[in-house]
């Protein structure tokens, strides 16, 4: 068994072939939260893989199959996910460590020397400076860091490299300090925000109006 975190409408086909190579049972398609840059393929992948489920979580306030919260676990064949609550970057997110702490997935939380937009979907810097600080900070140094994005091509970090090295929220970065550099991004408006949270908060299901 298997589960696939934050798939991409887009991307469906790819993964299912990549489950199909490898020998892998989906069961469950996850969502760290409800994207505002891309529609999830949950719905496209439930459409495709007989008896797989939807998750997000019950603070997203989106439409899932199963909904969680923070300590909850993600059970596939003999390994499962632990939920751990961290929003900030919007309400609703959540990232997932591995049961052996050998890895996490923070979604658009915590990213490579880097972190989520705090200015939409409820978001609050205060929030996320403490999300990271206490429920990802806090795993052993040597957990493996897998992000939702990255522009440069990277894959992973690890909490210990994002603990020295992240020019947000590592170091001896404050939570006035980070609180600041938040609120000096300027960041453009999500091009697909007004299309894609919408059908995130449908698990991805088409509008049919």
């Amino acid at each position: 068994d298997a589960i696939l975190v934050d798939p991409v409408d887009l991307q469906v086909d790819r993964d299912l072939a990549a489950a199909k190579e490898l020998g892998l049972n989906l069961i469950y398609g996850v969502n760290t939260h409800a994207h505002a840059d891309h529609i999830t393929g949950t719905h496209l992948l439930k459409q495709k893989v007989e008896g797989m489920k939807s998750v997000i979580s019950e603070a997203s306030k989106a439409a899932a199959d199963v909904k969680i919260g923070s300590g909850d676990r993600i059970m596939f064949g003999s390994r499962f996910l632990e939920a751990r609550a961290t929003p900030g970057h919007t309400e609703g997110c959540v990232s997932f460590v591995a049961d052996d702490q050998s890895f996490v997935m923070t979604g658009d939380t915590l990213l490579i020397h880097g972190c989520g937009r705090t200015d939409f979907q409820g978001g609050s810097a205060e929030t996320l400076y403490e999300s990271v600080q206490k429920q990802i900070f806090s795993l052993p140094d040597s957990c493996i860091v897998y992000p939702a994005h990255d522009y440069k091509g990277r894959t992973q970090s690890s909490v210990g490299d994002e603990k020295a090295n992240n020019p947000r929220l590592g170091a001896t970065k404050t939570k006035e300090e980070f609180v600041e550099i938040m609120a000096n991004l300027n960041l453009a408006y999500p091009k697909k925000i007004d299309v894609a949270v919408p059908a995130n908060m449908r698990c991805g299901v088409p509008d049919v109006e």
